[in-house]
């Protein structure tokens, strides 16, 4: 008996015993699904994570206050918000005394703010930053129209502003900003720039905020009541390490951390954020592995559960191939086989089901669509040993029948 035979005799018991064969598949549907689709979800996510945080540079870290991202009660939260602030002073004398960077970007940024001009104005949600000329470098920014800010812009505490693509969409449809206004909170801004468009990242917008330069910012904003960050660039990829201990070193002479005590200030790159999804993120794999083995455990008993009723209604049926020179050998591979295709038909149900519902999902959140095809193939493997494990015994049955006593069998 070839094996499109050995097919079509396991689709024929199935629609034989559709309500059984439904509720027996639905097992494995169940299990392959739920480990697709959240792995499908949580590939998405993270290729949508990795693609909005690399926006720093390449060879570029940051400081500070706050880690990036944070995890933990709110006694590890008051740690946090108990550290001095990181200054303006203290991110000059980091520029002074540091010997091992390219660029280093001071900035501060303030959330929440609408951006006005004459005739329109934003939502509440865009920031305001101050920034320094090397921004552009440390942050992979480019600037479409017009300039970005130079030496002269923040020697003199110039009031203008570079704008993202959402302030313009907002703002100035169909218009050339660059020499217009805006208005933020009653402080009026000349444009003399526009940022390319960088998109959504996590489901946020990267081009809802105007920037200014730094000494612009704290003239009107204060410099003393809030923390500013600094990325800094290595010279090169070979260094980017050396750059790493010596800015830290530097950093902790300038905020006096005590010898021994841990840094005053985080450091992050898009590697070390990325590392950390990653490390989060696992445990929600451990929990859907955990789910699904349990889910697929059910389906392997109920799989041998089929395949046991099946051969015994199908007994006079050996009987008659045997009678006719099927070995015992060729019985049990025809039971195997059929438990096999009963798993892999519920695995490729679960599989698709799990690939639509985790991208919808992904979608939904602004992640891009993905086939975790690594998981599809460990799905399918999945399927084909739970049908050979749960049907060996229901198979071996089978095979081991008396010829005589499954044709008397009524």
């Amino acid at each position: 008996m070839n094996f499109t035979e050995l097919i079509k005799i396991a689709l024929s018991t199935l629609r034989a015993n559709k309500l059984r064969a439904a509720l027996t598949l639905s097992g494995i549907v169940i299990g392959v699904f739920s480990i697709i689709a959240i792995m499908t979800l949580l590939n998405a996510l993270q290729a949508g994570i990795e693609g909005g945080l690399s926006e720093l540079g390449s060879n570029t870290f940051q400081i500070q206050k706050f880690p990036s991202i944070q995890i933990g009660g709110p006694g590890r939260q008051s740690k946090y918000r108990n550290r001095p602030d990181i200054t303006y002073e203290q991110g000059l004398r980091l520029m002074e005394k540091s010997t091992m960077y390219k660029y280093i970007s001071l900035e501060d940024y303030i959330g929440g703010k609408t951006i006005k001009n004459s005739k329109y104005s934003t939502n509440p949600n865009h920031t305001v930053g101050g920034v320094t000329p090397e921004y552009l470098e440390c942050n992979n920014r480019n600037v479409q129209f017009g300039r970005f800010f130079s030496e002269t812009d923040l020697l003199n505490n110039n009031r203008v502003t570079v704008i993202g693509m959402d302030v313009v969409d907002k703002l100035f449809p169909n218009t050339d900003p660059i020499g217009k206004y805006i208005t933020i909170e009653n402080n009026e801004f000349q444009i003399i720039g526009v940022f390319e468009k960088k998109g959504e990242g996590f489901g946020q917008s990267n081009d809802n905020f105007a920037l200014l330069p730094i000494t612009t910012m704290q003239q009107i904003y204060g410099k003393n009541n809030r923390s500013i960050n600094i990325a800094i660039q290595a010279p090169s990829k070979d260094t980017y390490n050396e750059t790493v201990e010596n800015v830290v070193s530097v950093m902790r002479s300038i905020r006096k951390d005590k010898p021994g005590a841990e840094d005053s200030f985080e450091i992050f790159s898009n590697e070390s954020l990325i590392g950390q999804v990653n490390s989060f993120t696992k445990y929600f794999k451990y929990g859907a592995g955990f789910i699904s083995f349990i889910a697929m455990l059910a389906a392997g008993i109920g799989i041998m559960n089929i395949m046991l009723v099946s051969v015994t209604e199908r007994t006079k049926e050996i009987g008659i191939r045997k009678a006719v020179g099927a070995n015992n050998r060729s019985i049990l591979t025809q039971f195997l086989i059929e438990a096999v295709i009963l798993c892999e038909l519920g695995g490729l149900i679960g599989i698709l089901l799990g690939l639509i519902t985790g991208n919808l999902l992904g979608i939904y959140l602004s992640s891009p669509v993905v086939i975790p095809y690594d998981w599809v193939i460990i799905g399918l493997l999945v399927c084909s040993v739970v049908g050979i494990i749960f049907g060996v015994y229901p198979a071996y049955k089978a095979a081991k029948l008396n010829t005589i006593d499954a044709l008397r069998y009524e």
